[in-house]
């Protein structure tokens, strides 16, 4: 599924192979139209591009933590990529003259391969652990870990840039 580029370097132990230590639980998981990487939009702007919407499915124990979610008009969600690999520590992306630190980058290939996603919450049903959300990013059946309100007035920094972003 991620072929490895020239300049790319591995991690000597994979994390995928490591002992967990975080305690960290799926919540629930994403129910998308992409049923492969290929077919997956990149970003969330690609996503919102094709006019396809998803759904959040959240398990019946974390439902009541939805209580006061509809007052967001957006929300962040946190995935798990279970199908990226985790030991890729230098990547060369295809848009990219030179390869970089994952650290620099918004790969799915990480060693804890965690995935942010802002999305507009169109319709909430706590009772069904149901969000609706106008576009996503994810193949269907993404694991997701969290969930929490976007605050534009805190998680919005205009003038944020990265160098070199648009080089081809």
């Amino acid at each position: 599924m991620f072929e490895r580029r020239e300049g790319e370097k591995l991690l000597e132990t994979d994390p995928a192979d490591m002992p967990p230590d975080g305690h960290v639980v799926f919540i629930g998981h994403i129910v998308s139209p992409w049923a492969s990487r290929e077919d997956c939009p990149k970003n969330m702007r690609a996503a919102r591009e094709t006019g396809r919407a998803a759904t959040v499915l959240i398990d019946e124990p974390y439902r009541p933590g939805l209580q006061n979610l509809d007052r967001a008009s957006h929300i962040v969600i946190l995935s798990w990529l279970n199908h990226a690999p985790r030991h890729l520590i230098v990547q060369k992306p295809r848009h990219a003259a030179e390869p970089k630190g994952v650290f620099s980058l918004r790969s799915p290939a990480r060693p804890n391969p965690v995935g942010l996603h802002v999305a507009k919450l169109v319709m909430l049903d706590i009772e069904a652990g149901r969000i609706e959300i106008d576009a996503i990013d994810l193949l269907d059946g993404t694991p997701v870990i969290d969930i929490k309100p976007y605050h534009a007035s805190t998680d919005a920094f205009p003038e944020a840039t990265i160098a070199g972003r648009d080089e081809k």
